[in-house]
């Protein structure tokens, strides 16, 4: 049924079904992986089949006729290629241990820089979120986007702590010898909802940021201006 295995793991079925039609191949799980996040890989050794197979528990193989009718293609290694992208890939434990701490990092970066304490107005520490996060027992889905799972988390956590998504309007006065240099990095510190260059070249401007990231933007100006910005946050809403 395959051909001999390469690379330390046992190989995994990829699944792919078309048209009430499934098509199953084993291949190596950690080529395959790296395949389907878009990564340069060996393609004849990623796959360990020898065939294409409608099952392959039961070792049925997909015609040539079929193949060609559904991929374009009887080529193994070129379907297999297009299951592993396109279809349903079985992870080793190893593998879904990293995906799922690797998702669980950016979920909690997410919520970190766009939610506050609405008590406080201020942005809640990625520590307490993880640890809320423990405490109501909310699990992480590796496939499901970010921003989809971080709303159901924030519904869960906000039991355990005051939690909301917001937005910080903040209004910043640049003096003229820093108003260039600032203007220039505006864009992509948030969106700037109103702008003005004054007189003697200083720039008045205010710019509405995820609420979490108050600090880290003020920061940023402070480093920018050699702590000549000023400041003051409008609202957070």
């Amino acid at each position: 049924m395959t051909r001999k295995s390469r690379g330390e793991h046992e190989p995994v079925v990829a699944r792919l079904e078309i048209g009430g039609k499934r098509f199953e191949v084993l291949v190596n799980p950690d080529l395959a992986f790296e395949y389907r996040q878009g990564k340069q890989v060996n393609l004849e050794d990623m796959v360990i089949s020898d065939a294409v197979y409608t099952d392959l528990r039961r070792a049925i193989r997909a015609s040539p006729e079929l193949l060609r009718k559904v991929f374009g293609t009887d080529d193994v290694v070129k379907i297999a290629a297009e299951i592993v992208r396109r279809g349903e890939l079985q992870l080793t434990a190893e593998q879904r241990r990293k995906i799922i701490e690797a998702k669980k990092r950016q979920i909690i970066n997410y919520i970190a820089r766009n939610a506050i304490d609405p008590k406080t107005k201020l942005p809640i520490p990625p520590a307490r979120i993880e640890a809320a996060m423990e405490q109501a027992r909310v699990g992480v889905d590796p496939f499901k986007s970010v921003e989809e799972q971080a709303q159901h988390i924030i519904r869960a956590i906000s039991r355990i702590i005051p939690i909301k998504i917001a937005k910080a309007l903040l209004k910043i006065r640049v003096p003229p010898q820093y108003s260039g240099r600032v203007y220039t990095v505006l864009q992509r510190l948030g969106e700037v909802k109103h702008m003005d260059w004054k007189t003697d070249g200083s720039l008045v401007a205010e710019i509405e940021i995820p609420a979490g990231l108050q600090q880290e933007v003020i920061d940023k100006l402070n480093k920018l201006t050699h702590g000549s910005v000023e400041v003051k946050v409008v609202s957070v809403v």
